[in-house]
């Protein structure tokens, strides 16, 4: 289990590393990656905000959800915060389990509950302008 709140790159290759385990036969990942364009803007970087401590303890609390409720082996969740580029990765979830469907099921609950409580917020900065976007 490794949950991160981090200013730093995320280095996905290292993080994989560190989930593989000889009990999981699979391992779903999701990378949030800054994309260009949002809601017909051509974005020029985003900035994330985070209440560290608070996010910190909803992470593992997310995680610990998911290790009590499916047969998991591990869960990685980092988010960045700080200001991110095209092509940047925001947030990386891993899952690892025993068979595919927990590791989907894990992944995809991890992803959906960071964006619904966890308090992180996300500047979009875009050609003339910019907002502060709910539900990150």
């Amino acid at each position: 289990m490794l949950y991160q709140i981090t200013d730093q790159s995320i280095h996905t290759e290292e993080l994989l590393q560190k989930i593989q385990v000889d009990t999981s036969g699979a391992i779903n990942t999701f990378h949030g990656i800054v994309r260009r364009s949002s809601r017909g803007r051509n974005v020029l970087y985003l900035e994330y905000s985070a209440y560290d401590t608070m996010a910190l303890k909803i992470l593992e609390q997310i995680g610990q959800e998911i290790y009590t409720n499916m047969e998991v082996d591990r869960v990685i969740i980092v988010h960045r915060s700080g200001r991110l580029h095209i092509g940047e990765t925001s947030i990386f979830i891993a899952v690892a389990a025993p068979h595919r469907q927990a590791a989907f099921e894990g992944c995809r609950y991890a992803i959906e509950q960071v964006k619904h409580i966890l308090p992180v917020w996300k500047k979009e900065v875009w050609d003339g302008g910019e907002e502060w976007i709910h539900g990150v």
